[in-house]
């Protein structure tokens, strides 16, 4: 039946897509973009309603070919990945119709290539979120690695430098997560998350794990770019291209991040005192990126790299949370995950569309944006709104939930932190609304442009969506944190 199926299902649909788009498109590049949007549509469907069986069941446990724990490899759902799943398969789909616009002149090699190559970037994504495999978490961290080394360079001249410089980047990051799960193989025999689980439950931590662990944080650190281990980001972000950029800066940075609550809540839930400092460390470079990234963004003259800066203080936020470590700090921490991919890509989408119909993302080029592209700019605003922390949006709950959990557990310099860089975001964010409601009116329309109106309907539904999600992610804050906090509380 296909609700017993449903993990690897979810899985295998975009993976089918990106197999058959480059044969549809030789004969028809149309019909190869609805087949690959369509495939990843019904993933998203089916996310919902793995999430509606987890969250009445509880968790969901896939053995591939019928082969026993720990000899086989195992997907696991529960209410944590499967709200992530549905988040990945969210943004992937937006993408998928976003981009259409932009490859609608592409050859069929070119138009089919771009839809294989997104496709696989959602697959690696969902492959990571759903895996309970050690070494098949790094299979899928490859495949979403190449993919977005790819999509980065389809940015152009700078995207393909910017490209490369994550690619360098990025192996050693995969390399540091092969080295910590060697490490734990080597201590338990295992690769199975569950049974890595049971078997490093009791005791003090083992100099193996222990090395283990400051692996992942390496790996996971500059794969979700926490500084300092950020250096790829900011070109990689502002110099994709700009279809796939809400994707890549949305989602693509929040797996590791939630790879890294599972290693460390889930995998290592009995080694958690012994790994104290090692968060504590965590939770210094997440502050460390609050302040750093707000600082450099407010300099940037150029909204996709003040949006990439951005993006490295909002993971410190993500940091933080898992620090702090208890239920309110992972609350806010995974709620983070979920609101600024939401956010950040609204922000994204929008500024693709301001690209595409004006060719520019210059902060000076905005003047009178409001008149030009008003359903745009009710995104930007709400995204704006989000990011400073403004109620009822998305931002203002995950970060009313990071406070409440470091003054649980008397981390009060948190909130001090979480202040100050929701301040610098003002300054940066408000100056962005001033060019877009204040300044003299944009000349330097793109002459490419022949659309009536705003932007095509294909590429208005997600920049609508996004501000959407973004206000009902903080009115009904409520019922997603019940959700997510059933398996939150369990590691608590």
């Amino acid at each position: 039946m296909i609700s017993e199926n449903l993990p690897i299902i979810i899985v295998l649909l975009p993976f089918f897509a990106a197999l058959l788009t480059p044969i549809i498109a030789f004969f028809q590049r149309v019909a190869a973009r609805w087949y690959a949007s369509a495939m990843v549509t019904t993933a998203f469907a089916l996310s919902i309603w793995q999430l509606s069986k987890v969250t009445e069941t509880g968790t969901i446990r896939y053995n591939f070919g019928g082969w026993e724990i720990p000899y086989g490899i195992e997907f696991v759902v529960d209410t944590l990945n499967g709200s992530i799943i549905v988040l990945v398969c969210f943004m992937g789909m937006l993408s998928m119709y976003f981009g259409m616009h932009f490859v609608k002149g592409l050859s069929r090699l070119k138009s089919g290539g771009f839809y294989t190559v997104l496709a696989l970037l959602i697959t690696g994504l969902m492959g990571m979120s759903s895996t309970g495999d050690l070494f098949n978490l790094y299979v899928f961290l490859e495949i979403t690695s190449l993919s977005g080394y790819t999509l980065i360079a389809l940015g152009g001249d700078s995207g393909v430098i910017s490209a490369f410089r994550y690619l360098m980047i990025g192996t050693i990051g995969a390399s540091f997560y092969l080295i910590g799960v060697a490490f734990i193989y080597a201590q338990t025999g295992s690769l199975n998350m569950s049974d890595v689980s049971e078997l490093v439950s009791s005791g003090e931590a083992t100099g193996s794990v222990l090395v283990a662990s400051v692996c992942f944080i390496v790996a996971f650190g500059i794969k979700m770019a926490l500084f300092p281990l950020h250096g790829w980001q900011p070109a990689a972000y502002s110099n994709s291209h700009p279809a796939t950029t809400a994707l890549i800066a949305g989602v693509m940075g929040k797996i590791p991040a939630y790879a890294m609550v599972r290693f460390f809540y889930f995998v290592f839930i009995g080694q958690r005192a012994s790994l104290e400092t090692l968060m504590t460390i965590v939770g210094v470079m997440g502050a460390a990126g609050m302040i750093y990234g707000s600082i450099i963004a407010i300099r940037q003259k150029n909204i996709r790299k003040m949006l990439a800066y951005s993006s490295i203080a909002q993971m410190g936020y993500i940091a933080v949370g898992i620090a702090i470590g208890n239920y309110y700090g992972l609350l806010g921490s995974v709620m983070h995950i979920i609101g600024h991919s939401l956010t950040k890509g609204g922000l994204f989408f929008a500024m693709g569309g301001v690209m595409y119909k004006y060719g520019t993302s210059s902060l000076n080029s905005m003047g009178q944006l409001y008149r030009k592209m008003p359903k745009t700019v009710v995104t930007i605003v709400i995204g704006a709104l989000s990011m400073v922390g403004i109620p009822p949006t998305t931002g203002f709950f995950s970060k009313w939930y990071l406070a409440l959990g470091a003054c649980q557990s008397g981390q009060y310099w948190y909130v001090a932190v979480l202040v100050v860089s929701s301040l610098l975001n003002a300054i940066y964010f408000f100056r962005l609304l001033e060019k877009i409601f204040m300044d003299k009116e944009m000349t330097n329309a793109n002459r490419m442009w022949d659309h009536r109106g705003e932007l095509p309907w294909l590429m208005m539904i997600p920049i609508i969506l996004c501000g959407l999600g973004i206000i009902l992610t903080g009115l009904f804050n409520t019922e997603i944190v019940g959700i997510l906090g059933i398996a939150v509380q369990g590691v608590v």
